[in-house]
């Protein structure tokens, strides 16, 4: 009888399945994401087999990545003395420790091919990352994610044509934000760390992460995570540091380092005098701040009104999972004596009247017994097997957090002083987001997200592109200020 049950729900859920309501939520409901995004890493999987198949390997940074770490693995702790083709190492410890694995993995870099299927995995545990922020967040429709994921020339080039350090710098940050949205400080800020330690641009979010920490754990709780991350740091660059501390410091956090305006993607259309000037970097780094001092007073709301609801659902959690708990018996219960009373109910034969009378004098005992012990039952929850448990989406809250991470390093890269190709994978997978955090029309934001491409895809980059890319970056921030703002205004109402 038990396996006629189950038969019979099989073919209720296939039924659903191919359903057109179902079909079309799969398409457009963020609330669906979970099997398109099975879907997407799949594909993604199929597709980057066949680039590195069928697509040349073009030589750009691996090389020197490789020579590198050979000479860290021969020996060399000074930093001022570890150099490659390309000129002199300029990332953490992270950076020559996972690339040192890479090195041996790959047979001392020579074979390239098995480098490319290690990086399809960085991409694929990389998008799965990613994907899963957005099932939590439920903001983006699948649609959305499926098109612009999949038909990225420049991401899958980064990725598994060039083996750049950003991807997996980035990996490890995503990684991080997913600890946090689910509570786990300690694991996010050991892989936040991690994440600057293959390469510095991941700071780009601290701003943002400092006060999250602050609004969340207190005082106390920050400083404990601040001394992960800073500990972290001080163990990985530690046998450097202890040979020649500055040159490691100078080497991998070097602050003014100055741009090769031969790669630059954004300031293309810049003398190349004027854009080495330090009068120009100190320039945007005011504009950075001043964004920054404008846009972090609304994130800090964002994360206050996280911190509230979170706490919200600390409370009311066990609750529901109670209520829950005894809907569920109460049902199994109410099936048991269904089927006692007609063990053909399987075959969906009708029941008799005087069994459809036991069953309401039953549903009626159960409504009362719940009402003599407080608990209050909706008649609803036993009469409809359909509906018949509590349940809140909490996941939601995820946006409170997730904009503002995203926000805080969309200003960092709108203020770059140089944007280089691989960097395009710093920001590329949080644009769906951010536009969709917008108030503008369908059309706009894939216009948005299609020139952006453009503006990449563009090589070597022109002065048009290079301002067309600046005109959409500052389009999503105003954008995404905008709303930010009347909905900070809306709630100060409401309160």
């Amino acid at each position: 009888m038990g396996s006629q049950r189950k038969i019979q729900d099989i073919k209720h859920e296939l039924h659903n399945f191919f359903t057109w309501n179902y079909l079309k939520g799969l398409v457009v409901n963020p609330a669906q994401l979970p099997f398109v995004a099975f879907l997407i890493i799949l594909a993604e999987l199929i597709l980057n087999l066949l680039i590195v198949e069928k697509v040349p390997y073009t030589e750009i940074d691996w090389k020197a990545y490789m020579q590198e770490c050979e000479g860290f693995l021969n020996g060399t702790l000074d930093y001022s003395k570890l150099h490659g083709d390309t000129g002199p190492l300029v990332y953490p410890a992270g950076f020559v420790y996972i690339y040192s694995l890479f090195y041996f993995l790959t047979d001392q870099g020579h074979n390239i091919k098995l480098a490319q299927y290690i990086f399809i995995g960085v991409y694929l545990l990389l998008l799965s990352s990613v994907l899963r922020i957005y099932i939590k967040t439920k903001k983006v429709p699948p649609y959305v994610l499926a098109f612009t994921i999949l038909t990225s020339y420049r991401i899958h080039s980064i990725h598994v044509l060039r083996m750049f350090n950003d991807p997996v710098a980035v990996l490890f940050l995503y990684v991080s934000l997913n600890f946090f949205l689910d509570s786990k400080w300690y694991l996010g800020s050991i892989f936040y760390s991690l994440a600057v330690s293959i390469k510095m641009n991941i700071l780009l979010y601290a701003p943002a992460l400092f006060f999250f920490y602050l609004i969340n754990l207190g005082y106390k709780e920050t400083i404990k995570q601040l001394f992960v991350c800073g500990i972290i740091q001080l163990l990985l660059g530690l046998p450097f540091i202890i040979v020649a501390p500055v040159a490691y410091i100078k080497g991998s956090f070097d602050l003014g380092r100055v741009f090769n305006h031969t790669w630059t993607v954004n300031y293309r259309f810049l003398d190349v005098k004027f854009f080495e000037n330090p009068i120009f970097h100190l320039t945007l780094l005011s504009i950075h701040i001043m964004l920054l001092i404008i846009c972090v007073p609304m994130c800090v709301k964002y994360f206050q009104s996280y911190c509230r609801l979170k706490y919200v659902q600390q409370q009311v959690q066990p609750q529901i999972d109670a209520k829950n708990k005894e809907n569920k018996r109460k049902s199994k219960l109410k099936k048991e004596i269904k089927m006692k009373l007609n063990p053909n109910l399987g075959k969906e034969e009708s029941l008799s009247k005087e069994q459809e009378q036991f069953l309401k004098s039953f549903e009626n005992m159960l409504q009362k017994s719940s009402q003599m012990s407080g608990n209050k039952l909706p008649k609803k929850i036993i009469n409809d097997e359909s509906n018949k448990s509590y349940s809140i989406n909490f996941d939601i809250l995820s946006q409170l957090f997730i904009l503002p991470m995203f926000l805080v390093n969309f200003i960092g890269i709108v203020c770059a002083r140089s944007l280089h190709y691989q960097f395009y994978s710093w920001y590329f997978h949080t644009l769906p987001y951010l536009l969709w955090s917008t108030n503008y029309t369908i059309i706009i934001r894939f216009l948005i997200l299609a020139l952006i491409e453009l503006c990449w895809n563009t090589y070597p980059s022109t002065n048009v592109t290079s301002a067309m890319l600046h005109i959409c970056h500052i389009s999503i921030l105003y954008g995404v200020y905008k709303k930010m703002s009347t909905e900070l205004k809306m709630a100060s109402k409401l309160q």
